[in-house]
């Protein structure tokens, strides 16, 4: 039977609550639009809610061995694309919110970041790394039309000459390209366009509200035109669902003029195990224990792998056939020939009240 909590246009198929903290159990609640009965017996459409978040600092820090950069942003928490895989999910449960339907339609920005950023980098001592924004959560998510928060940061970046990489699935990018296309002719930046699938059908329910594969694909030859370094994130690799589309996926980024392409096995931390789990049960029954089955091969044994060294690329088999198929593509279209490093040299602190000296 079809799950009546599954919400038209969302990928989480619930609002389950996790217990991982004690929360209590609720039930989903939205405003009386919410409420109205669904059509045809669906479940009602959500309605999406931004709520303003004030940290007191913008710039993340991690000692990740697993990742190339130890510092981060993110403009907002929660994303309305609605990937079912999303490893950044379990983060609503710190707002005692569930990290189905509420991560993707009760989100947070963070209007202050620029002003923050611009007082971390003018702290005495501050040594200049890569900023990666769009490591958690999608820094060109539909609410950036209105907020801006992500140009908004650009433009302290560009002022700074302050080095950085953006990853995202939207060709929103483009937007902010008179930013982005300066800093990257200079050696300051580099963007990476996540891409799953070249199936529509699949896109549709593993990322329904990410623009289309066309678009991110056009993205990535509009970005390369521009000259900036464009690369294909293939990410996740999800097995007997989207693995087979490997060889094709780096054929494309290839011929959208991408410099580079990597990918990595999905992750199910936390939270978003039962959540894959219920979405499986929901889209693709047909294969849910096999496609499990397969996951826990390349995370030993479990649903989820948190170790460094095998938690980015898996481990066993089916990760072994999955780097040789791609290494072959790779090797065929002519890609990943250089590795990206990105200037320091560059950078001027911000102003602050008073101008240079010099």
């Amino acid at each position: 039977m079809r799950n009546p909590e599954v919400r038209p246009g969302r990928g989480a198929p619930d609002n389950r609550v996790p217990t991982r903290f004690g929360l209590a159990t609720r039930e989903a609640d939205g405003d009386w639009l919410d409420a109205r009965e669904g059509i045809d017996g669906e479940a009602p459409k959500m309605r999406t809610t931004v709520t303003v978040e004030r940290p007191k600092t913008i710039i993340s820090r991690n000692v990740s061995p697993d990742i190339g950069f130890d510092r981060s942003i993110n403009a907002y928490r929660g994303c309305e694309h609605g990937c079912i895989y999303c490893f950044a999910r379990p983060t609503h449960v710190f707002h005692d919110l569930s990290p189905g339907l509420d991560f993707e339609t009760r989100l947070f920005a963070k209007p202050d970041a620029a002003k923050l950023l611009r007082a971390e980098l003018g702290r005495r001592g501050y040594v200049p790394e890569t900023i990666a924004m769009g490591t958690n959560t999608d820094p060109y998510q539909p609410i950036e039309d209105e907020w801006r928060i992500t140009r908004s940061i650009l433009e302290v970046l560009k002022e700074t000459n302050h080095p950085f990489s953006i990853t995202t699935k939207s060709d929103r990018v483009l937007r902010d390209l008179d930013l982005i296309a300066p800093m990257a002719a200079l050696g300051l930046a580099h963007v990476a366009i996540s891409v799953t699938s070249l199936t529509p059908a699949i896109s549709r329910t593993l990322e329904p509200r990410a623009p289309a594969t066309r678009k991110r694909l056009a993205a990535v030859k509009a970005l390369a035109e521009a000259g900036v370094p464009a690369y294909v994130s293939i990410a996740p690799v999800v097995p007997a669902i989207t693995d087979h589309e490997m060889e094709a996926l780096v054929e494309a980024a290839a011929e959208a003029g991408a410099k580079g392409v990597f990918y990595i096995p999905v992750r199910l931390p936390h939270e978003v195990a039962p959540l894959f789990r219920a979405w499986l049960d929901e889209h693709y029954p047909d294969r849910a224990g096999k496609v499990m089955a397969i996951i826990r091969s390349l995370r030993g044994g479990r649903d989820n792998d948190p170790n460094f060294g095998t938690r980015m690329r898996g481990q066993g088999p089916w990760a072994d056939l999955l780097r040789i198929r791609f290494q072959r593509a790779v090797a065929k279209h002519g890609l990943n020939r250089e590795r990206l490093h990105l200037r320091t040299d560059l950078f001027q602190p911000p102003e602050g009240d008073q101008m240079r000296l010099f």
